[in-house]
């Protein structure tokens, strides 16, 4: 038993979320590890994983951190990417373009039943000392458990520059120094894609800021020392030709591989 593969959660939404699975999948298997996915219609806990990725998807119930849905945002949401953006994508990544098009319905609102379940597991991984690494989504999730609030939309951070979403890695981020997450990137700055639109606000406890884009919007935290709690901005799954994209599933399932052997229930699992 102890030399098979770390078992990591991956969650995500019922519908939707198809090609972000598969990436995700392909990535951890990639770092060593094998995925096993985890969704509001089939549920599970933590028993016999040794990590846990918390996905990408729908935006965060305002609920969870105090605030009532922003009125313009669902108008905001019905707007499809500016027409240069897609064939941008399309120009330089037609593979992954072209399947993220076929394999991703796009979720319009909030998802009660997966913030409920990924916040109860996020909770229980903290509780186990299980490594967690949120991806876009997740890393605000992981931000809202620790009492952390939430910008519901940024354009307000560009000014007369647009906001760049893009599958692409479009944007700079600039990493803090002697970060877990720069240990793991092996860089001091990052190429990375964006397909958000809202950001972290008021940071969590136990949590610190280690990357940011120009603009100031965060781009990445993570917790203490002693935990392996670290949240993207990113869609690193997105770039899988990428070396230091795939060092954060790499990380996290070494993370894994660590708690494994130091867990009393180890020699169970």
């Amino acid at each position: 038993m102890g030399s098979r593969r770390p078992q990591v959660g991956v969650t995500g939404p019922d519908h939707g979320g198809t090609a972000a699975w598969w990436f995700t999948r392909l990535a951890v298997y990639r770092a060593g590890g094998t995925a096993v996915r985890i969704t509001p219609g089939k549920p599970r806990g933590l028993d016999g994983l040794d990590g846990l990725i918390i996905g990408g998807g729908a935006d965060v119930d305002p609920d969870l951190y105090g605030q009532q849905k922003a009125p313009f945002l669902d108008q905001m949401q019905e707007a499809e990417p500016r027409l240069g953006q897609r064939l941008l994508g399309l120009v330089f990544y037609p593979v992954l373009w072209l399947i993220r098009r076929l394999l991703v319905t796009r979720t319009r609102g909030g998802n009660q039943a997966r913030d409920e379940l990924e916040k109860a597991l996020i909770l229980d991984a903290l509780e186990r000392g299980l490594p967690v690494l949120g991806i876009c989504r997740g890393m605000q999730l992981m931000n809202v458990v620790r009492g952390g609030t939430l910008f519901q939309e940024i354009s307000g951070f560009y000014g007369e520059k647009p906001n760049v979403r893009s599958i692409m890695p479009a944007k700079q981020v600039a990493i803090a120094a002697a970060s877990r997450l720069q240990g793991i990137v092996a860089a001091s700055h990052l190429r990375v894609n964006a397909l958000h639109d809202q950001a972290i606000d008021e940071l969590g406890r136990g949590l610190k800021v280690v990357a940011r884009e120009a603009s100031s919007v965060i781009q990445a935290v993570e917790g203490t020392e002693d935990e392996f709690f670290l949240g993207v901005q990113w869609h690193p799954e997105y770039l899988p030709q990428k070396p230091a994209h795939q060092r954060l599933f790499r990380g996290l399932v070494e993370a894994a591989l660590t708690s494994r052997r130091t867990s009393p229930d180890s020699s169970g699992r």
